[in-house]
């Protein structure tokens, strides 16, 4: 699978300055995984890295999975101690319910936020 048409063993070659360039912290950014277009936001809370996935289109072969271990290999790598996943598959244009069951099978919870309004959020522990 590829991001952005570069293997996901090349980003993880590149060097931490790069990579976190790549990630735009703060401000959202749009990226092609795989047959997925992704729309996201990377940011620093307190000492975890968070990431916020506003939308999803597409995809199906596995996308998120391969996100999830490519996030956690670089949060890692950095010396996060967890990430905080806020994901947008509640309050969306068209709701899937099968992602949303498979979030809340991996520890996911509707929360509210006022940033984020109501999302599905979990903290992984690195």
């Amino acid at each position: 699978m590829e991001i952005e048409g570069i293997s996901i063993d090349a980003l993880k070659a590149l060097a931490p300055g790069d990579l976190d360039a790549l990630l735009a912290f703060g401000r959202p950014i749009t990226f092609r995984m795989g047959t997925a277009t992704i729309l996201a936001e990377f940011n620093r809370v307190d000492d975890d890295l968070s990431v916020n996935l506003a939308h999803i289109d597409g995809g199906g072969e596995g996308v998120l999975l391969s996100l999830w271990k490519l996030v956690g290999h670089h949060a890692r790598e950095r010396g996060y101690p967890g990430i905080r996943w806020n994901v947008h598959a509640l309050t969306c244009a068209d709701p899937n319910p099968r992602l949303q069951r498979f979030l809340r099978a991996r520890g996911f919870v509707e929360a509210s936020s006022e940033k984020h309004g109501r999302v599905l959020t979990c903290r992984q522990h690195l």
